[in-house]
């Protein structure tokens, strides 16, 4: 039995596909074997069939593979398609910092408490220094811009439906149910913090969720908790 092992890892030596790998790009992703931001190499390789360790006949092509600095793991090119923690952080910083702007949009800055609520939910999420005192002017700005901001007089509604759709979309396939949910509630909140949701809220509050790849259903499910038990 020792005989036969000692004889394939000789033949393991002896004979084998050797690969070259030649970097083509670097960068900083996130890492799942390292659970952290790494930096990583972008490679390509070539196959040989190598004896006696001399490369010889080809055996085509390898990769490309993002190889982790640090721990070395090879990933698919996929990965790269998951933000980094910071780039992460920072996506979910302007989702909330968005839906409170339009949420605000849609009921008016009049009631101080519902700006209150937006200003302690977006420092909460990463802008520390946000004040309520900017959050209106940046609502007062947005009203003045009308290639973003989408008044629509006959229903009595505002919404920033480009930002909300920018800033959600890209998130929400990094986000489990219980993330997407708590962004929708959010938003429900700064909305039922002055009183009950008006039609221009709700609507707002509908795209949000839809940009949130959350289902009808749910999204009417939830809106309907927070409003019992605000």
């Amino acid at each position: 039995m020792r005989s036969a092992r000692k004889s394939r890892e000789r033949n393991l030596v002896l004979c084998g596909i050797r690969t070259s790998w030649n970097t083509i790009g670097d960068g900083e992703f996130f890492c799942e074997e390292c659970g952290g931001d790494r930096n990583y190499r972008r490679r390509t390789g070539r196959r040989r069939f190598a004896l006696l360790g001399v490369p010889l006949l080809p055996r085509g092509q390898a990769g490309p593979v993002v190889e982790c600095a640090a721990c070395h793991t090879h990933f698919g090119t996929e990965a790269l398609a998951h933000p980094t923690t910071s780039r992460f952080s920072g996506m979910l910083r302007d989702a909330v910092h968005t839906v409170a702007l339009a949420v605000l949009a849609a009921g008016g800055t009049s009631s101080r408490t519902a700006v209150d609520t937006a200003a302690t939910a977006v420092r909460a999420a990463g802008y520390a220094d946000c004040t309520s005192l900017q959050l209106v002017e940046l609502v007062e700005a947005l009203a003045a811009d009308t290639g973003r901001f989408l008044p629509d007089v006959s229903s009595g509604g505002a919404a920033l439906a480009i930002e909300l759709h920018e800033a959600l979309e890209p998130l929400s396939p990094h986000l489990a149910a219980a993330g997407r949910e708590s962004i929708l509630l959010q938003g429900a909140r700064i909305a039922l913090a002055d009183g009950p949701y008006t039609p221009a809220e709700q609507e707002v509050l509908t795209t949000v969720g839809n940009a949130l790849a959350l289902r009808a259903d749910d999204t009417a499910r939830l809106l309907e908790t927070a409003r019992k038990v605000s």
